[in-house]
This record gives C-alpha cells, structure tokens and sequence, in this order.
C-alpha cells in the first residue's frame, strides 16, 4: 500500500550516534554515523504524523540532531540545534526528539547541528507524504543524497581552515573536498569501482529526490540520455520544468521526474562538484560521482565505461540547466506586504585585536557567532519577559532580533564577501523578493510569484530580499550551511513570539544536560 494512503501514525526510531571507521569512497577514514550506517537511516512519513526519535550519544562529544526544514510549531525546544534550541546531548546519554509533521510535506533531511560533526557522516533523508501534494502523478520514488566527501576528519579540517594566514596562504580558503558520494558510495582514483545503483521498471514516471547533504560545494546533478522534470524545491511543489541537469546547493532539495522511456539499458548518474567554490588546487581531488539507473536489463548490467568521462549529449532542442528565476510555486502568488524589516551584511574579516592573524571570521554585521556553552539562547532569554522588539547583542557573539507579535518580517541582505552562501532558516519558509548584483538601494522587487523555500544561495557581492511571516514561537537560526563558515560565525538568531515560547513546557532534563554537555568538538 502507498504510505501516503496510512492514517496517522506515531513512527518511532532509535538513533545510535558513534564514531566508526569507514570507507565511503574506498579510502579509509574516520566518521561520524548513526546506527552505523552511512548515509543513516531514512525516515519516511505523511504530513499529520507523530515522529519519536530515541537518539543515544556514544561519542565523546556531545551532540545534537536537527530536522532541516520542518516547522516545529510548539516544539522549537526540538529544533536540534545545539546552543540556540538545546544543549548538547553529553556523551553516554539519551534525549527523545518528539514532533508533529504539521503541514510540512516534501523532501529534507536530518543532520546533526553541533560543531562540523555532520560533515563527518551524521545525516539521513527524511521524506513526508501526503494524498494532496501538487506534484504530478509518478509510479515511484528514491531518495538521492549528494555530499561531498573530505577523507579527513572535520575538527582537524577546521583547524586548518582557521590556519594563522589561511589555508594555502590566503585567509578564508575552504577546505578543498576529496570527492563526493551518491546516497553514501563515490569513486576515489583506483580506490573504489563500486556505485550505488537502482534497477527501474521500463515505460515508468520515477521521482528523485535529489538532496544536498554535503558541507561545502553545490552537487550538478544529471543523468545521461534523459531530460529531468523539476516538481519541488525544499518541500514547496513548483510549476513542472524540464532541464538537462540540476545544481543543488548546500542543503537544498529538489525533485525531479525520470521517465524510464529511452531504450533499455544502464545509464550513468552524474553528481559533480562545483569547482567554482575551490580556492587552491586539490590534486588528487574527484570532481565526479557516478551512480548507475538501468531499466529493461538484467540487475547486473553496467553502463559502457568508455562514457565515463565522454557523457553524451542531449539531442537538440533539450532544455539547459536549472535556471532558478524559472521556479514558481504552484497556486503562488504575491508574498504579504513586510510589517517589519531587519538590514544585515554578510562579511569575512579578521577579528582584530591582538591575535588577529589567528582567526579570520564570519560575520554577520558586526557579530561573529559562537556557541554559548553550558546553556543555549532558548533556555537563558525565555524567562526574560523584559526583551524588546528589535535586534540586540548577548554576550557579543549572539546577534538576536526578537520580534514579540506576530509580522510579515523582510530580511535585506548585502553579501559583502566575495563567495556565495547557502543561507538556510529554520522553522520557516522564505519568499524570495528581490536579488540583483551590488548593493541594495531599493530596487524594484519582483512579487509577482515568488519562489517560496527554505534554502537559497547568495551570490558573491549581490543583495537578496526575503519575507517570512513570523508566526512560529521560539529561537530560530537563519545561517550559512557551508560548515566552514558556520563554525566560523555566519549565523544570525530570530526569536520569535517570545511570550508564547516563555510557556514551553521544556522537558528538565534537557535542561539538567546543560550542566553535562562537555565539548561539542
């Protein structure tokens, strides 16, 4: 029977977090996985249902598991988002995330948000159902989880990131991947020849679920001989697109429609990295990731290797790549007039100080964030009734708007950096307004039809307008995903509603944690 077609049901997982060895690519390394599988189980649901997740830390670090997307109404205190949401889970303990699906429906994931520990391999697809979906009809569906892959381990990546003069001598230089994997298998020089693979039924309608799971660079995803149908984006259901190919950020999610109606035989799934993002040269580096579609053979039969790196075109007349000003939201329409407005700059500069060679940072404004230790945002600012509209700083790494009614809030954004950055708001979806080159000195806004999403890319030296209604209670983060520059400050807190979050009824042992969360890296 479809899933879709259950009634509602409370689905209850239980999560092993601990670290292993493990070869995704067929190079050795250690990783961060959770049942000792990688990528980690896939959590599969319909909209209205009860999710109970049971995760135990067998790391000796603590830890923390957000459910990227979802809109936790009433249950931000399950956002899973270390130091703003929760304390870490300490090490040998347990802590139950128990949430409703409350209108959510699409295709997201779940990652841990706690240091780069997700960089290391804790992440699993989370796919919601529903009978309504605007999406049209198809015979089945996969989940495909791109990620770039470091053979190194993420604290000691970070380190070199924050190397005293940059990685490779230039201040802010990314760590450059080693290769990437399709759902948890890649191809590293002579080191691996496996792939995942998927036996279809021929003269179907497939959907792929294409998520980006990876930490620093956007995935181009195709496949050889089909056009690709594209029907949604971080769960909002868009006007059908056809497309050669699609580059998926950071964090973002698209699906796309496969017909399996060319002639029968195995096909290669491409995932390559953008390179673009590479700031020194990675000799030994993987910039392709294959993976093998077949329908109308035998399960055993592979794609003709001489195609590997010689991929065939598509005839004549076929679509491009993705433009994303051609994704509309079915049924969309204006986004609400903003009733509230909050200007910030992206920046990434050195600290200053004494030591400002040893840290080059992440702003946003004026404020690099760090994690609060032994406490979260959360938990300090809720019984503060006093708290005012408007932004503030604590402890001069937390840079919080509070916005204490509900408001159509309108976030103006000047990328001030010369690289661009998947932003992504928790608890919320976004309509994309307004974008252009420069600064923003108040040019036209294009809310005819909005895009409405979760995740979206800001481009290097360009300025991007967002509107959110802010109607959710509790302490939400609005940052980069690229790891990098999330451990090294680009995150910004909303703290929405804060008489309604005052009134969570916050399990006290979440709270008797803070005092045993230990370090988070």
């Amino acid at each position: 029977m479809d899933i879709a077609d259950d009634v509602p049901m409370t689905r209850t997982y239980d999560f092993v977090v601990e670290e292993r060895a493990g070869a995704p690519d067929g190079v050795q390394k250690r990783m961060l996985v959770v049942n000792g599988q990688f990528p980690g189980p896939t959590i599969e649901a319909n909209t209205g249902d009860r999710i109970v997740v049971n995760v135990t830390n067998k790391m000796p670090n603590s830890t923390a598991i957000h459910w990227h997307g979802l809109f936790q109404r009433g249950t931000n205190y399950y956002d899973g988002t270390v130091a703003i949401t929760q304390c870490g889970i300490p090490p040998g303990e347990s802590m139950v995330y128990n949430f409703t699906l409350d209108g959510w429906v699409g295709s997201t994931w779940w990652h841990a948000h706690a240091g780069t520990q997700y960089t290391d391999g804790i992440t699993g697809a989370l796919i919601v159902h529903a009978k309504n979906e605007s999406v049209p009809t198809y015979d089945g569906d996969i989940a495909i989880q791109l990620a770039d892959l470091y053979h190194g381990f993420s604290p000691e990546l970070l380190n070199l990131y924050h190397t005293p003069g940059g990685l490779e001598g230039t201040p802010g230089n990314e760590p450059v991947p080693d290769g990437g994997t399709i759902n948890g298998i890649g191809q590293w020089g002579a080191h691996n020849s496996s792939f995942f693979n998927a036996t279809l039924a021929p003269n179907k309608t497939y959907r792929l679920r294409l998520i980006n799971t990876g930490s620093f660079v956007a995935m181009r995803f195709a496949v050889d001989g089909h056009t690709l149908t594209v029907v949604e984006a971080d769960g909002t259901a868009v006007s059908p697109v056809d497309v050669a190919a699609v580059s998926v950020a950071v964090a973002q999610r698209y699906s796309v429609l496969l017909r399996t109606n060319a002639s029968a035989g195995a096909y290669w799934m491409r995932a390559a990295l953008d390179q673009d993002a590479f700031t020194y040269d990675n000799p030994g580096v993987q910039t392709e990731v294959r993976g093998v579609l077949r329908y109308g053979v035998a399960d055993d039969v592979m794609p003709d290797v001489a195609l590997l790196d010689n991929p065939p075109s598509l005839p004549d007349g076929a679509p491009g790549d993705l433009d994303t000003d051609d994704l509309v939201p079915v049924g969309g329409g204006p986004a609400p007039d903003a009733t509230f407005s909050v200007y910030f700059t992206i920046s990434m500069q050195y600290a200053g100080g004494p030591n400002y060679l040893s840290q080059f940072l992440s702003f946003i404004n004026s404020t690099s964030w760090e994690p609060l230790q032994g406490t979260s945002t959360l938990f300090s600012l809720r019984a503060n009734e006093s708290i005012a509209d408007g932004s503030a700083t604590l402890a001069d790494s937390q840079l919080i708007t509070t916005v204490d009614e509900p408001h159509v809030v309108e976030f103006i954004i000047d990328n001030l950096d010369d690289g661009d950055h998947p932003f992504h708001l928790h608890g919320h979806k976004f309509w994309i307004v307004g974008s252009g080159a420069g600064r923003y000195q108040n040019q036209p806004l294009d809310n005819k039809a909005p895009m409405l999403r979760d995740t979206l890319v800001i481009p290097a030296y360009t300025y991007t307008i967002l509107r959110f209604v802010a109607d959710n209670p509790g302490f939400w983060a609005f940052h980069c995903h690229i790891q990098w520059h999330m451990a090294a400050g680009l995150l910004f807190q909303l703290n929405v509603l804060p008489s309604e979050s005052a009134k969570f009824d916050i399990p006290q042992y979440m709270l008797d944690q803070c005092a045993r969360e230990g370090k988070l890296m």
